[in-house]
């Protein structure tokens, strides 16, 4: 029995970092659309209710009954959740005087409420709201204020439900998880007990009792999800396990012979299929990213399907799915900002059950899981790469030249990364090959070629995103190390943009 958290998502950009800070306090929770509920569920231990870009009085606002819920369970509202709570037990909820955005401090707070044990005086906190909570309902008690918001925190009289108008689940405020560890382990009582090794012995199990004695095939990417539920779903079903490497000759410069050569170290079954030219083919001439990633999955499912069709009896598509996947797939809000690279259409069209060891995970966990497994470690801390791959890394029209060009010089960028020990320090590089030429010169001649932006970023998860702080002796030997030797290349730039508002791919 799993005791969790549930975290009701309103909308909040934030929602999936609340769902991270409740895991890093090694508690399982489940983020849900703000009206699903789980009704019934014996190991619901507290509730949580995220922010949201709407006004409690906007006509598209999340509404939901929190009737079955209060009394049941404690609840902490963050934000819009705060603001919520209070509004529909008829307190007053009015637009701020001015968007308060920023960094806050506690000024005034009640340190004998269980919500703040352990905070410190005048603690920082960070406020992001268009909207105030100016009255709070006659059994409301406040119990924090800031020198700007009057109603910082509050909490219903003899109820263990609270509110809070900041967001303690991001990085700028800074007793955010104490807050929230005094509410998961102290209000809610949760062991705190979920830990990578507790989820392999769990899954493990639950896979052998799905699958029996079934046959499953998996699509290997040679990152780390793929690869932490192929070696999962091996510990659990061994030979039955059978898993598809496609080289759709948009990988990494000899990515395809490297990954095999790993994946045979790990014991596993592999196909490789050597698919360039068909990809290649299918995407002469198109330039628009959305329709790259179409043709790419489309291509992949081809492929995957007739490699599949040649293994015998298999009743299973596995998937190195995660759960940032699963909660964008949920979506409150109908918005599509790219096409995922789990790919769609593969169980309808394969007929196939589908299977998904790692739904339930967080990048950050699925690596503390191949740790726990024994996987090397460049396998576990492989950068993040686009299922696309190459393709949404080259704006424009794709050619095998453009592929060789783009190759060698992101070989020369990762590389270089390794040898400066600078790798592990970021979440996700690459290069990107622009769909402009500039003048240069090399020896005493003019020349006219193509430019590559380079992009290097820190992050936790990827909801978020700072451009790296790379050394400028790094970037200057990067530079003209492909320039130099990349045929083809005669200027290197490097992407300062943060996540939001850019996002880590270029397309």
């Amino acid at each position: 029995m799993q005791e969790k958290i549930i975290i009701l998502d309103f909308g909040s950009q934030t929602t999936q970092l609340i769902g991270r800070r409740v895991r890093e306090l090694d508690t399982y929770c489940e983020i849900l659309p703000y009206n699903k509920f789980p009704h019934g569920d014996e190991n619901i231990k507290g509730v949580i209710l995220s922010g949201s870009p709407f006004s409690v009085y906007d006509e598209k606002a999340f509404k939901t009954d929190l009737s079955a819920i209060r009394g049941k369970y404690p609840i902490l509202g963050i934000c819009y959740g705060a603001q919520f709570l209070a509004y529909s037990n008829g307190g007053k909820v009015e637009p701020a005087g001015s968007r308060e955005y920023g960094r806050a401090h506690l000024s005034r707070f009640c340190k004998e409420n269980p919500l703040f044990k352990n905070v410190r005086d005048n603690s920082q906190v960070w406020m992001s709201h268009g909207d105030t909570i100016t009255q709070v309902p006659d059994n409301f008690n406040i119990i924090a204020s800031t020198d700007e918001v009057s109603v910082a925190a509050y909490q219903i009289a003899g109820e263990p439900v609270w509110g809070v108008q900041f967001h303690p689940e991001v990085f700028h405020t800074e007793d955010g998880t104490q807050i929230l560890r005094n509410f998961v382990a102290d209000i809610c009582g949760c062991k705190q007990d979920w830990s990578p090794a507790s989820f392999i012995e769990s899954t493990v199990a639950k896979l052998k009792e799905q699958l029996g004695d079934d046959k499953v095939v998996l699509g290997l990417s040679g990152g780390v999800d793929s690869s932490v539920a192929a070696v999962l779903l091996n510990k659990a079903i061994g030979k039955n396990l059978t898993c598809i490497f496609v080289d759709h000759g948009l990988l990494r410069k000899n990515e395809y012979e490297n990954v095999l050569h790993d994946y045979e170290h790990l014991g596993l079954n592999v196909i490789g299929v050597n698919a360039k030219d068909k990809f290649y083919s299918e995407l002469a001439g198109v330039k628009e990213p959305e329709r790259k990633r179409k043709i790419i999955g489309k291509g992949f499912i081809d492929v995957f399907d007739a490699e599949a069709h040649k293994i015998k009896n298999v009743k299973w598509l596995a998937q190195g799915t995660i759960y940032p996947d699963v909660i964008e797939s949920l979506s409150i809000t109908g918005t599509v900002i790219k096409s995922h690279h789990n790919v769609g259409g593969l169980p309808e069209k394969m007929n196939l059950k589908l299977c998904e060891p790692l739904r339930l995970l967080f990048k950050d966990e699925v690596r503390r899981v191949g740790r726990e497994l024994g996987m090397m470690e460049r396998l576990i801390n492989r950068h993040p790469f686009p299922g696309p791959g190459l393709a949404v890394r080259i704006l424009g029209d794709i050619t095998p030249e453009k592929v060789r060009i783009l190759q060698e010089a992101d070989d020369i960028f990762i590389q270089g990364l390794r040898d400066w020990n600078l790798y592990d320090k970021v979440w996700q590089a690459g290069a990107i090959l622009l769909p402009v030429q500039s003048v240069g010169v090399m020896g005493d001649e003019r020349t006219y070629e193509n430019a590559v932006a380079l992009r290097a970023v820190t992050s936790t998860d990827a909801m978020t995103a700072d451009w790296a702080r790379l050394p400028y002796e790094f970037l200057g030997k990067v530079s003209n190390d492909i320039i130099n030797k990349v045929k083809g290349v005669n200027r290197v730039t490097y992407d300062i943009s943060s996540k939001p508002p850019s996002t880590i791919e270029w397309e």
